[in-house]
């Protein structure tokens, strides 16, 4: 096999080893990945089978997403942002958010130009951005007073860079950035003349009261943002593969172009569904009500230990480091002796990201986390 750049710096996902590992012993507790059991929105649900039943939506056609998501979307992020976006010209559907990651990254940078992203962030924005030939750049996150707050000093040392590739609240931290933070990300963007592309894909799912910010509505970003959408993490809809990107019309352009020559969209009963939830009660409140509930259980179960709280999202970290561990160590022992599956952060940033472990809560109720506490005390003794 030849060698290939692009690889060279690539780290692969470390959540299908682990997930293999546990396999499908029911007494596992499942905190290694980002699925649900929040079931989704009843009326995504019956859109899509009245689509399938009618023979309506058994078809990738148009290859930019049907008009009637496009302008469900449309309408969303006018609420969200305050802007109107043209649904033809300014909005593509792709088949998830995530795979609108790669075609945004080949429209807005060059081989060898440097993108920010926080230092621990989603593995699956570090990566693409290696395999897009651009180069990361980590601000880090720092913990202070038990949560997770963006280091806005290292952020505004950066003097160029082609976009800043950010989420809030982010994976798989749960920070949340606050109106200062977007500031300093508006200045920075300016001085670098770069993009702001903005991963919403939590953006509701927010605890304790945290201001829900777009950047878009923060002065100077609203031009320079693209904004990566999608239905898997606020409407419990991860099956569907439902994303889309949205932004200034020139590089929309550009970016859908790349959307369809790099995969065709979803499936037109999937986007159907989308439509549909998009448009009406969804219970997105209910499902961060539920969501909360579980994080905070997680963090009253491991009081005593170095995890760090979570201002949103569905996941939270500890420090294995702190406990003396490494973070490979810390998961190894959490599946062999506590019978809890759970990722090490090694490929999710740099200096800061591999003293860690996530735990992911979204997908495991109250009752099975409130045993957390016992089982952490069987993997560390």
């Amino acid at each position: 096999m030849r060698p290939n750049s692009r690889f060279a710096q690539v780290r692969p996902f470390d959540i299908d080893k682990v997930a293999a590992a546990a396999g499908q012993d029911p007494d596992v507790l499942r905190l290694e990945n980002l699925d649900t059991d929040v079931p989704p929105p009843p009326a995504a649900v019956a859109a899509s089978r009245r689509s399938l039943a009618e023979g309506t939506g058994n078809s990738w056609l148009p290859f930019t997403g049907l008009p009637a998501l496009s302008e469900a979307v449309a309408a969303d992020l006018r609420t969200r942002t305050g802007l109107d976006y043209d649904p033809l010209r300014q909005v593509v559907i792709t088949s998830g958010g995530t795979s609108a990651v790669m075609p945004v990254l080949l429209s807005t940078t060059e081989p060898g130009d440097r993108v920010v992203l926080t230092d621990p962030t989603y593995a699956g924005l570090l990566q693409r951005v290696r395999l897009s030939g651009a180069r990361p750049h980590f601000v880090p996150l720092r913990v202070r007073d038990g949560h997770w707050r963006l280091d806005r000093e290292a952020l505004a040392q950066v003097r160029s860079a082609a976009a800043l590739l950010l989420m809030s609240p982010s994976m798989p931290s749960g920070v949340v950035l606050d109106e200062e933070d977007w500031a300093q990300v508006a200045r920075v963007c300016e001085r670098a003349d770069a993009y702001l592309v903005y991963d919403a894909a939590m953006e509701r799912i927010v605890f304790d009261g945290h201001p829900r910010i777009n950047p878009c509505r923060v002065p100077g970003l609203a031009e320079r943002t693209i904004i990566i959408g999608s239905m898997s993490k606020e409407y419990r809809m991860i099956g569907w593969r439902i994303g889309w990107v949205a932004g200034p019309a020139d590089i929309m352009s550009r970016i859908m172009v790349a959307t369809v020559y790099n995969t065709t969209v979803a499936g037109g009963f999937q986007q159907m569904g989308a439509a549909a939830a998009l448009r009406e009660p969804s219970g997105v409140a209910e499902a961060v009500a539920e969501y909360q509930a579980r994080h905070d259980t997680v963090v009253t179960q491991l009081g005593d230990l170095p995890v760090v709280r979570a201002g949103g999202g569905w996941s939270c970290l500890v420090d294995a480091e702190a406990m003396g561990l490494t973070a490979a160590d810390l998961s190894a022992r959490l599946l062999e002796r506590g019978r809890v599956a759970a990722t090490p952060m090694t490929a999710w940033g740099e200096a800061v990201a591999r003293r860690y472990v996530r735990l992911v809560f979204s997908n495991e109720p109250v009752k099975r986390l409130s045993e957390l506490r016992d089982r952490f005390a069987a993997a560390l003794a």
